[in-house]
Parts: structure tokens; C-alpha cells; sequence
């Protein structure tokens, strides 16, 4: 697993005690990442650390929102909830994939791969906004209702499509690397002008899966046939969500195609998503995340 886990001085906030935990969640990210790819260590190595990171990290929430109403930041609620996000969703989601897998490799990437990117991009996003050295984007928080509808609408085509049941492993949902993936944007737009972007992001394990399941065949690899098969799989599912959300026919799909990481991240740190969701299908991980403008 080759990941990039150095400290480097843009992520300090110039906040001593946050900053100094901060590093020292990248430095059992490291020790993480050596553990498990070292042969001569069992799952337990790699269970401890695992444990030592989420018991550091929940205190570091902790001792950061204490910090945040002592000096009466004004986004404290919305950055708690991703705290919260990450707390009470995430980790327990990551920690129940890595025990059903016996702390497989696959696992253990997963664990790292998100937590990382999480942390990287909520120090530089969300951190450096409480000493002012960013303003805070936040505009609003689609949370309650409308996300429960639309997970329950995602979980609903999921297991119409794919078969699959899925399990929600974060509500806000900043594009951590969690493997070797596709991703497919799509864009709708009304008579109006309006526009919807909706981007699809599903890991190779998943698509192997479910083209081998319509195929009855053994596929290995991405293909050309794989990713044709994804891209129209993408916009059923998105079909099924305009659907079901009522906008079909005032919203017609304007164009479908491929994009790289590097892309799909300049979009997030262009703007913020108005809805950004990460689930585990138990074969693959499946990101939907929709910008309305």
C-alpha cells in the first residue's frame, strides 16, 4: 500500500495541543500502515493499533470541541457533527468490516485509506477554519430527513440493481481513497438552466462482482466490457434517484462520462456537496455524492 502519511507545516492551525495531536494521529498512521504489511504480524498487531487510533482520535474530538466553545467559533455545530460523523458512523462501520474479514488486507486498507484521507482533509478544510486561516464553507447541513430519504432511496435501488445490501459508513463524505475505483459524473439539468451533478464513485471489487454476476463468468480485472457496464449502471441509479425524488421529467441527463481522482477531488475542494454518502455493500465500497445548483 503506497500512501503518503508525512507531516507537512500547511497542516498546522497554529493551535499547539491540536496540532501536536494531529501529528501524532499521522504517526500511528504510519506504525498502521507498517503493521500490516509486515508478514510475521497476526491480526491482532494490527486490531491494537487500530484500537489506539480510534481511542486517540475520539479523544482529540473531544479535547478540539472544548477548544472550538472556549473561543466561540461559530461553526462548532456543524464541525461537530462531522466529528460526530466520524465517531458514531465511520469508525464503527470500518470496525465491523474489519472483524467480519478477520482483519483481511482488503480491510485494513479500507481502514487506512479512509481515516487518512479523512484526516487530511478536515485539517486543511475544516481545522484551519477555526483560527481564520480559511473562512469556513459550510453553508448549510442537508442532515436529517433528507438524508435518511435519500439513503433509504440509495439502499432501495442498490438492492434492486446490484443485489446488495448496503451499510451507510459516512453522511459527509470528502473523497477518501478507499481503493482502486470508478468514477462516473453525471449531469442533468431542467428547462430552467438548472443544473444537477451527480457523481458516482464505485470500487473495482464491487463492479467485478456484479459483472460477474450478470455474466456468470470469472472476470479478474477491469475491462473495457467492466467499465461500459458501470457507466450505464451509474445512470440507472441515478435515474432511479431523480425518480424517486420527483424531478424526472423537469431534469433530463445532459451528459455522462469518466473522471479521474485528481478531478473528482478539485471538486470537492472547489466546493462543498450537497449530499455525500459512503456505503459498504460487503463486496466493495459506493460513494454518491450530488451538487445542486
Amino acid at each position: 500500500m503506497t500512501t503518503t502519511t508525512e507531516w507537512k507545516k500547511q497542516f498546522n492551525i497554529g493551535v499547539d495541543s491540536i496540532d501536536n495531536a494531529h501529528r501524532k494521529l499521522f504517526s500511528i498512521v504510519r506504525k498502521l500502515i507498517h503493521l500490516s504489511e509486515d508478514e510475521n504480524n497476526g491480526p491482532w498487531a494490527c486490531a491494537e493499533g487500530i484500537k489506539y487510533f480510534k481511542s486517540y482520535a475520539v479523544k482529540h474530538f473531544t479535547d478540539e470541541e472544548t477548544y472550538m466553545q472556549s473561543i466561540g467559533y461559530q461553526g462548532y455545530e456543524m464541525h461537530k457533527k462531522l466529528h460526530d460523523d466520524m465517531r458514531c458512523k465511520t469508525l464503527p462501520a470500518l470496525e465491523k468490516d474489519l472483524l467480519e474479514s478477520d482483519y483481511s488486507q482488503e480491510s485494513i486498507h479500507h481502514f487506512i485509506g479512509i481515516c487518512l484521507g479523512w484526516l487530511t482533509a478536515h485539517i486543511m478544510i475544516e481545522d484551519r477554519a477555526i483560527t481564520g486561516k480559511i473562512p469556513n464553507r459550510w453553508k448549510k447541513d442537508n442532515s436529517g430527513k433528507n438524508v435518511t430519504a435519500l439513503e433509504d432511496a440509495l439502499a432501495d435501488t442498490i438492492q434492486k440493481i446490484f443485489g446488495l445490501q448496503t451499510e451507510i459508513v459516512s453522511e459527509h463524505y470528502n473523497g477518501e481513497d478507499f481503493g482502486n475505483s470508478m468514477i462516473v459524473r453525471l449531469t442533468y439539468r431542467s428547462k430552467e438552466k438548472k443544473k444537477i451533478q451527480i457523481f458516482l464513485v464505485l470500487e473495482e471489487s464491487l463492479i467485478l462482482h456484479t459483472v460477474n454476476s450478470m455474466l456468470n463468468m470469472q472476470l479478474k480485472k477491469m475491462d473495457k466490457l467492466a467499465t461500459n457496464a458501470v457507466k450505464e449502471l451509474s445512470q440507472q441509479i441515478t435515474d432511479q434517484i431523480i425518480l424517486r425524488f420527483h424531478l424526472f421529467p423537469q431534469y433530463q441527463l445532459e451528459s455522462r462520462h469518466l473522471i479521474t481522482p485528481e478531478q473528482f477531488q478539485m471538486e470537492f475542494s472547489a466546493e462543498y456537496f450537497d449530499y455525500s454518502l459512503l456505503s459498504n455493500t460487503g463486496t466493495g465500497y459506493f460513494a454518491f455524492c450530488m451538487k445542486l445548483e
